[in-house]
Order: C-alpha cells, then sequence, then structure tokens
C-alpha cells in the first residue's frame, strides 16, 4: 500500500521540516510519498521542503484547492491530509494499513493531541474525540486519510475557501464507514492563540453551525478571517 502525504502550506518555513520528519519517520519502512503543495510563499518553505526529499507543487491559494491539486498528481491509494504545523505519530503508517483491511472503511482521522499546556486544551482534546467518534466529524487538523478512489469519487475539496475538510468528510461518510485511530496527531496551539483558547472555541463552534444553517462556505471565509462585513 502506497500511501501520498499531502501538506499544504503558506509561508511554513518554521514548521514545515518537522512534519515532512514526522510522515518520512513514522512510516516504519512503508511505501511513502511526501507532496508539498504551496499557495505562494514569500519565505523558504518550498526550498526547505524540496531539500528534504518532498514533491513540491505550486497551486492556487486555499487550503482546499491546494490540496485538490497535489490529490489530482497522488501516486498513492491511500491519500493524508496533513496540515502543516501538525506531526504523525510513530507507526502512523501500520494504523492507516490495518485501519483500511476493513473493506468497508473508506478513510478517517487520528484523535488529535494539541502541542500546548493547560486544563483548557485538555478539554478541547476530549471534545474533539466525542464529536468525532459520536457524530462523524473529523476535522483537518485530525489528518485526514482516505482511500484515493473514494475521495476523488466524491469530488474531493471541491476547492472550497473553509469549511472543505467537514464538507469533504461528510461525502466519504456517504461511501463507507470512517474511523478514527487512537494515535495521535500532534498539532500546534497557535490558532487558539490569536483570541484566547475559549474564544476561539466558541468561535469555531459558531461558524459550524452557521455553515450547517446553510451560509456558503465562501461568506464564511470572509467573515472568519475578517474581510468581509
Amino acid at each position: 500500500m502506497k500511501v501520498s502525504v499531502i501538506i499544504p502550506t503558506l509561508n511554513e518555513e518554521g514548521v514545515i521540516a518537522a512534519s515532512i520528519e514526522s510522515a518520512v519517520n513514522g512510516c516504519g519502512g512503508g511505501s511513502v510519498e511526501v507532496i508539498v503543495s504551496d499557495g505562494g510563499s514569500s519565505d523558504r518553505t518550498c526550498r526547505i521542503a524540496g531539500s528534504m526529499g518532498a514533491k513540491v507543487l505550486e497551486a492556487p491559494r486555499g487550503r482546499g484547492a491546494q490540496m485538490d491539486r497535489a490529490s489530482k498528481v497522488a501516486s498513492g491509494e491511500v491519500l493524508l491530509f496533513l496540515h502543516a504545523d501538525s506531526r504523525l505519530p510513530p507507526g502512523w503508517y501500520d494504523a492507516v494499513k490495518r485501519a483500511l483491511e476493513d473493506e468497508e472503511v473508506v478513510g478517517g482521522g487520528f484523535t488529535l493531541y494539541i502541542d500546548s499546556p493547560g486544563r483548557w486544551f485538555r478539554i478541547v482534546e476530549q471534545g474533539v474525540r466525542l464529536r468525532s467518534r459520536w457524530l462523524g466529524l473529523i476535522y483537518g487538523d485530525q489528518a485526514i486519510f482516505a482511500r484515493r478512489s473514494e475521495f476523488l469519487n466524491t469530488g474531493g475539496f471541491r476547492r472550497l475557501p473553509l469549511m472543505e475538510d467537514v464538507d469533504c468528510v461528510n461525502r466519504l461518510k456517504s461511501r463507507g464507514r470512517l474511523c478514527v485511530l487512537e494515535e495521535r496527531v500532534t498539532t500546534s496551539g497557535r490558532r487558539w492563540a490569536r483570541y484566547g483558547t475559549v474564544a476561539n472555541t466558541l468561535r469555531n463552534g459558531l461558524f459550524l453551525l452557521l455553515y450547517f444553517l446553510g451560509v456558503s462556505p465562501q461568506r464564511l471565509y470572509l467573515w472568519y478571517y475578517g474581510t468581509g462585513s
């Protein structure tokens, strides 16, 4: 089984090396390719990724568009989408392989661990665990993986600017079963830093609610990044 690890980037020179290393070192000799899909970095992200043996692609800016671009050229039977500020656990390849030995499983994600101290982060992690296992809501920071054929047949991330992970996972669920692995993917706590842990969690919940109420990902993107009214 060959796995294509796809990492979307934009000015991630400080974290990209650790992300790539986790993909390579944790594969245990399995067949893996790493694809960095870059949205126009002005720093050394692409240079670092290339020096580490990753395939580097240029793509239209936007995480959904960048990941979709990479999925078209990936050679693996399985696609795994890893955020640039996240690290896969040791033995991740074997865990994915075991999960996909069940033919009813079309994909899944990992258990989330936030690389920051503090009780609130542990509460957030437990919330994610419950959400993903009981509601089937697996987010991109959990390193979503899927059989390539099923991912492409359902339309991929559809180049959405926001909520691309929720949208994709909902369509994958119609094709088969999704599983959440016990192995933990480690993600940076930096996205909580801007608004604070509590405020950011509430803010993300609000945007998820607005999405399920029918607000378009394009409009949510403008509101989320403060460029719309």
